[in-house]
């Protein structure tokens, strides 16, 4: 069923983000019951996306946030309270993370256009005129006296 799509194992036109599976599935999937992802639901841990008619479609990125949820309260005994902080705080890294890579490829292109503008300030410079060095000096001038 996932293999012959053009993204290495998704359907024509989807990928990880986009919800395929039903509860049942992805309760399987995730190793989970299909009542603890309701209630995971319900606490904002995962949100799947939704039918016209209110049933619950998961992702694979939805289900690979179920298995981090549960490795995280079996593993590393964190509670629930816990876990939905660390997944406000690594999607806010991610969306500050995505915003500095934006503001990156700005500030690369106002470099590029301030080399740009520089060169055509350059190229239109008088080709008549040289260019003299210029120097600085001091002279000490001291009249002599003339008694």
């Amino acid at each position: 069923m996932f293999g012959s799509g053009p993204q290495g194992g998704f359907p024509h036109g989807a990928d990880e983000d986009t919800p395929v599976f039903v509860i049942s599935v992805a309760a399987q999937l995730s190793g989970l019951h299909a009542q603890t992802l309701r209630s995971y639901d319900r606490l904002g841990l995962v949100s799947p996306g939704r039918t016209s008619g209110g049933g619950r479609r998961y992702s694979m990125r939805d289900i690979a946030m179920l298995r981090e949820v549960q490795r995280l309260s079996q593993e590393d005994g964190v509670n629930l309270a816990g876990i939905k902080r660390i997944i406000e705080l690594e999607n806010r890294v991610d969306a500050l993370r995505s915003r500095m890579a934006e503001l990156t490829e700005e500030l690369s292109a106002a470099y590029a256009a301030a080399e740009q503008a520089a060169a055509a300030v350059h190229a239109s410079y008088r080709k008549d005129l040289v260019p003299v060095r210029q120097r600085s000096a001091l002279v000490v001038w001291k009249p002599r006296d003339r008694r």
